[in-house]
C-alpha cells in the first residue's frame, strides 16, 4: 500500500467514526485481547460501532473478539476500546494488522493500552496472573512499518527504547495494588501463530529472556509509537506455555481463564485510565 493511500484511508475511517460519535477526541484507547472484551460493559454512555461499518477497517474472525469499536467514558475520561483485535494469522497483511491502532491514534488517543492473553514462560507465573509488559521481543519475522513511510504518520526510524512507557507502567502497578491485585512485570515475545509453540521453542524463548508469549500486540505497539502515542501493556497469563503444564493447549482454556479474571482486570483499568489520561 502506498503511504499516501494509507493516510487517506485512516482519515476516512476517522471521519466515519466521528460521524457516529461526535467530534470529541478520546485521550485513552484500549485494545482488548481474548476473553477481555467485557471491559466495555463499564463504559459510560457507550456507542458501539461494528468494524464492518468503518471504512477500510479489517474484521476479526477469532472467538472472543466481537469486533466492535466502543467509545464512551471511563471515570469521566473520554475513552475508546477495540473489542477484539486483528491477527496476522487470520490472513491480514502487517499494515492491516496495525491499521486499527493507527485509527485510534488519529482519533486523538495519546495513550494506548494493549492487552492480550498470553502463555506463561516464567516459572513463577500461574494461570490467572496479570503481567505488566515492560518490553517485547518481535519474533514474527515482519514489521508493520515495512514499505513506504508517510512522515505525516511518523518518522522512518522510530525509537523503541521505551516502547512501554515506564511512568505509565508504574501507574498501572499502583492501580493494581489499589485493587488488592498483584501486577507482575515481564517481557512479552510475539510469534505469528496460530499453532501454539513447541516445548523446544518455549525453552528457546526463556533463554532469550521472555516471560510470556503470544500471537499479537507487538505490531500495535510499533504503530502506536510510530504515531507518537504512549503505550502500556497488560498480559493475562491464561495458561502455562508448552512443556510447562500437563494439559494440551486450547483456545477454550485461554478464554475461560481470561473470563475468570475479568473482574479484577476491569477494576484495574477503571482505576488506571483516569490517571493515564492526565499523564
Amino acid at each position: 500500500m502506498r503511504a499516501v493511500e494509507l493516510y487517506e484511508q485512516i482519515r476516512e475511517s476517522v471521519s466515519a467514526v466521528r460521524l457516529r460519535t461526535g467530534a470529541g477526541s478520546p485521550a485513552v484507547g484500549v485494545i482488548l485481547g481474548s476473553g477481555l472484551a467485557s471491559f466495555v460493559d463499564s463504559f459510560e454512555g457507550a456507542i458501539a460501532i461494528p468494524y464492518e461499518d468503518i471504512p477500510h477497517f479489517p474484521r476479526s474472525s477469532v472467538p472472543g473478539h466481537p469486533g466492535r469499536l466502543v467509545i464512551g467514558k471511563v471515570g469521566g475520561e473520554p475513552s475508546v476500546a477495540m473489542q477484539g483485535r486483528i491477527h496476522y494469522y487470520e490472513g491480514y497483511s502487517p499494515s492491516q494488522v496495525a491499521y486499527p491502532t493507527r485509527v485510534l491514534c488519529a482519533l486523538g488517543v495519546r495513550t494506548v493500552i494493549v492487552t492480550n492473553a498470553a502463555g506463561g514462560i516464567n516459572v513463577s507465573f500461574a494461570a490467572g496472573d496479570l503481567m505488566a509488559i515492560v518490553d517485547h521481543i518481535n519474533l514474527a519475522g515482519w514489521n508493520p512499518l515495512v514499505g513506504p513511510n508517510d512522515d505525516r504518520l511518523g518518522p522512518r526510524f522510530p525509537d523503541m527504547t521505551a516502547a512501554y512507557d515506564p511512568a505509565l507502567t508504574a501507574l498501572l502497578v499502583e492501580a493494581a495494588a489499589s485493587c488488592n491485585a498483584v501486577m507482575k512485570r515481564g517481557v512479552y515475545a510475539m510469534l505469528t501463530g496460530p499453532s501454539y509453540e513447541t516445548p523446544a521453542e518455549i525453552e528457546a524463548l526463556r533463554v532469550l529472556g521472555a516471560d510470556a508469549v503470544g500471537m499479537s500486540t507487538v505490531p500495535e505497539v510499533i504503530a502506536a509509537r510510530h504515531m507518537k502515542a504512549k503505550v502500556v501493556g497488560i498480559s493475562c497469563i491464561t495458561n502455562l506455555a508448552a512443556g510447562l503444564g500437563r494439559k494440551p493447549l486450547t483456545h477454550e482454556e485461554v478464554e475461560a481463564t481470561a473470563n475468570r479474571v475479568r473482574g479484577v482486570f476491569s477494576a484495574i483499568l477503571t482505576r488506571f485510565i483516569p490517571a493515564a489520561a492526565k499523564v
